[in-house]
């Protein structure tokens, strides 16, 4: 198998996972913006959100692990929603919700370390 090759599509998978992730905070805060999907223009941007969220996550799913693609997308997109809901929301962030989000980060590092090639390579 051609390590080259397989390292680009690992790369562009986890470019597609981010870009999925991304979808999912601005599906997050258009859900929060929508107040119960009775303002259209929120909706609307919901329902895009979600399908290029769905989209982009499916396609990384074909070469990313599915629980760790999973647990990666619902991390950022958590810390997402939560980041931006307080700064463009409003919405309090409390110093211990802080910390435990910074927590999720740290695990969302680590999960995307413990699939490199590298280190799967040193693990064989």
């Amino acid at each position: 198998m051609d390590t080259n090759k397989n390292t680009q599509s690992v790369g562009a998978a986890w470019g597609m996972l981010l870009l999925a992730s991304v979808f999912e905070v601005g599906y997050a805060l258009s859900v929060g913006g929508s107040q119960a999907f009775t303002v259209l223009s929120w909706s609307v941007a919901a329902v895009v959100f979600f399908l290029l969220t769905l989209y982009f996550l499916s396609a990384a799913l074909r070469t990313i692990d599915v629980g760790i693609g999973y647990a990666v997308w619902a991390g950022i997109g958590s810390v997402g929603a939560a980041g931006f809901g307080s700064v463009l929301l409003d919405q309090p962030l409390t110093l211990i919700q802080t910390f435990w989000l910074a927590v999720i980060i740290v695990g969302v590092v680590w999960l995307k370390l413990a699939d490199s090639v590298k280190l799967q390579g040193e693990a064989a």
